[in-house]
């Protein structure tokens, strides 16, 4: 099977229909698809694969003007491209292969896993001591799979492969403290490659001394690579798109020998900054933007808006710095949730967001801000009436849990009124009266009365008790300031 020519990507077309489509087809095609059709963390190795190609086939965009005028040029540059590297996309043979290289190659060999079932390769299934059963009721590793699904599930592992245990090096990049990733959307598969890319002064300004070095399939590792070698493999921008995080040769659709390969250092150890993560302050150092199953994405919008040239590197996705239309724009982010210190996976996320103007601009991210900000202290009156209502019955273990998750859910009914702070900064004002602080309000109401029966007369009792504490109003706001750097 080779990539280019055989069909292994999902997309949906214009009418909503799935299909897979080989690169060379999905990018002939990319115009008239509407999407990709993968998880979470599938989308983002494949649009890193996507972007990769499409850097290294323009060799550019130079800069802004350039970029501004080069999305007709990607489809047949990237066609010749595809032609030119054809050999390196091959799954199986004797030569060379995409994302495979044997065990002890290009890296210390110990340990190596032989017969591997390359179940392993989907970490939504439940397969050895690393890939959860959350997603997966069967715990057989014994699966054979197609080679439309082996070529996928291998592209995303080396971009996830997440802990293995001793002898084992690291994560892959994508995986570094469960960072969000997060995409710019366009019309089309087409406009959305084009809106992802970065300019050569994008990242020679973000990566530099490396620059955009060279994708892995252009440099045919037989051997141990040399220090330059490794640095630009590992520490460049097209290199570290589509990373070798593991040497995986695959035997059949059933089995493949495992081991180390490329080591990718964090942020945190590296300083590397992953271009579709969100870089954030914390504790004196900058690190990725790291997300958790019980927060949703949408109270993360204000750092993943922030835009423009950073002198302390705090930013969103890095093509945010290509011009924004004035009507705003389409966000795309997910992650795959790692625990700090374990190789199990947590969940998977993404969401979709249509950002209007106003989250580009400083007074716009304060006042939505505020706005979460006010939620949050909602979050904490109701958990009070329900301490209250819990104590006055003395129930030993108050429903706090099932009270967030219903408040939490009953906000994001009326994430539009949130938009609108960030549209119209004078609500900020006001926040309470707003219909965002309507919205709020009912929320918590709805949670509390959920979480707090009220059938017998003692419960009645123990709801008025509670209900006092969640008619507090807090005063009034003050002027918006933002933390966020434009």
């Amino acid at each position: 099977m080779n990539l280019t020519i055989d069909p292994w990507i999902p997309a949906l077309r214009a009418d909503g229909r799935r299909e897979l489509f080989s690169l060379q087809d999905l990018f002939a095609q990319a115009h008239n698809l509407r999407d990709l059709a993968a998880k979470p963390h599938e989308r983002i190795a494949l649009m890193r694969l996507l972007l990769c190609i499409t850097q290294a086939a323009l060799d550019g965009p130079a800069d802004e003007a350039a970029w501004e005028t080069c999305e007709p040029l990607i489809q047949p540059r990237v066609r010749d491209y595809l032609a030119k590297w054809k050999a390196a996309f091959e799954l199986f043979g004797d030569g060379q292969r995409f994302l495979q290289v044997k065990p002890g190659s290009i890296a210390d060999p110990a340990p190596v896993m032989e017969n591997e079932g390359i179940t392993r390769l989907n970490l939504c299934l439940a397969s050895g001591e690393s890939n959860a059963t959350l997603f997966d009721n069967s715990a057989s590793d014994a699966r054979e799979f197609s080679a439309a699904q082996a070529a996928l599930y291998l592209l995303t592992y080396q971009c996830y492969s997440p802990l293995l245990g001793r002898g084992y090096k690291g994560r892959s990049p994508c995986a570094d403290e469960s960072m969000l990733h997060s995409f710019l959307l366009g019309e089309n598969l087409l406009g959305t490659i084009h809106l992802n890319l970065l300019t050569l002064e994008t990242i020679t300004d973000c990566y530099s001394p490396s620059g955009a070095g060279r994708p892995v399939w252009e440099i045919k590792l037989t051997k141990k690579p040399s220090n330059t070698e490794l640095h630009a493999l590992t520490q460049s921008y097209l290199g570290r798109l589509v990373p070798l995080a593991r040497a995986i040769w695959l035997d059949s659709y059933r089995t493949m020998t495992l081991a180390n390969a490329l080591v990718y250092e964090g942020m945190e150890d590296s300083g590397f900054r992953e271009a579709t993560a969100t870089v954030v302050a914390r504790n004196s150092k900058v690190v990725p933007l790291s997300i958790r199953a019980d927060k949703a994405i949408w109270r993360e919008l204000p750092a993943i808006c922030v835009k423009g040239r950073q002198t302390d590197g705090v930013s969103g996705p890095l093509a945010l710095r290509n011009p924004i239309p004035d009507s705003g724009i389409t966000i795309w982010s997910g992650a795959m949730i790692f625990p700090k210190k374990n190789a199990k996976i947590e969940d998977v996320v993404e969401s979709t967001y249509s950002i209007p103007p106003g989250m580009f601009t400083e007074l716009g991210r304060a006042a939505y801000e505020r706005g979460i900000a006010h939620a949050e202290e909602r979050e904490g009156v109701l958990i009070q009436a329900v301490k209250t209502y819990a104590a006055t019955l003395k129930i030993g273990s108050p429903a706090y849990d099932r009270a967030r998750q219903q408040f939490w859910t009953r906000v994001e009914q009326h994430l539009p009124a949130l938009f609108a702070l960030a549209r119209n900064p004078d609500l900020f004002a006001d926040i309470p009266s707003s219909d965002w602080g309507i919205a709020v309000t009912d929320a918590a109401l709805g949670a509390y009365e959920q979480s707090c029966p009220r059938q017998s007369p003692r419960q009645i009792e123990a709801y008025a008790l509670g209900l006092r504490k969640l008619a507090y109003r807090p005063k009034p706001n003050p002027e918006p300031k933002s933390k966020a750097h434009e």
